[in-house]
């Protein structure tokens, strides 16, 4: 219990954190899909699959990826799904626009059914943002707190 109270608090704070709405436009959401992953105790990687669902016009670009987690992470779980609403400067995107760099923090618990929140900031050239607090969904029994690192290239890199 007192873990998801503190991945509620650290939602909290990083929504807090961020910058005016009315300088950023919803330009759509992406959707990851993960690899299974067993935790090493220090950490543990993902490979991703992901889908960006633009909403004007509404346009699919497809991107690969990869997340890392530091921190503890004990326990095994299956493929899992990610998804944020995605916020832009600007609202023309292309295909590569999401490429870069995002860094935050994580939790994730799974005893059967799972549940997890990555609070992730960064981007191409800091223009575009995912939402800050995604749902992760996952079966297994699993726990895991620390900060993650998501890689997002075009299809094919990483």
């Amino acid at each position: 219990m007192q873990f998801l109270g503190a991945v509620g608090a650290l939602a909290l704070l990083c929504a807090g954190a961020l910058p005016a709405r009315a300088d950023t436009f919803r330009v759509g959401r992406l959707v990851c899909f993960s690899t299974p992953r067993v935790g090493m105790v220090l950490g543990s990687a993902q490979s991703l699959r992901c889908v960006f669902y633009a909403r004007r016009p509404p346009r699919q670009y497809i991107y690969e990826g990869r997340i890392r987690r530091a921190g503890l992470d004990l326990g095994v779980t299956s493929a899992g799904t990610l998804s944020w609403a995605v916020f832009a400067k600007n609202s023309r995107i292309g295909s590569g626009t999401l490429r870069g760099s995002y860094v935050g923090a994580s939790g994730n618990v799974a005893f059967g059914p799972g549940l997890g929140a990555n609070v992730l900031i960064g981007g191409s050239r800091r223009s575009v943002m995912l939402q800050p607090l995604s749902v992760e969904r996952s079966i297994g029994l699993n726990l895991a707190v620390g900060v993650t690192h998501l890689t997002l290239g075009p299809r094919g890199r990483r």
